[in-house]
């Protein structure tokens, strides 16, 4: 399954890209999620675009990204 990313990353204070509207821990966990997990993420998508407001507020950093692994991998 095709990951839902538009390449315009960047996280809100609560760390959704409001490109892709996924949380951080949805984006590192993408390559390991089965299908089902998958699907059920992007049928999120479009309420959380409704919900969510803010700016790219913070870069898709690696120091991010190490943080929601080290998250998940608990």
């Amino acid at each position: 399954m095709q990951s839902p990313c538009v390449a315009r990353c960047g996280l809100n204070d609560d760390d959704y890209c409001m490109g892709c509207m996924r949380h951080i821990d949805e984006i590192v966990a993408w390559s390991q999620a089965s299908d089902e997990q998958k699907q059920a993420i992007i049928a999120a998508l479009s309420a959380r675009r409704e919900h969510l407001s803010g700016e790219n507020s913070q870069s898709l950093s690696r120091a991010k990204w190490l943080e929601a692994e080290a998250r998940l991998a608990k």
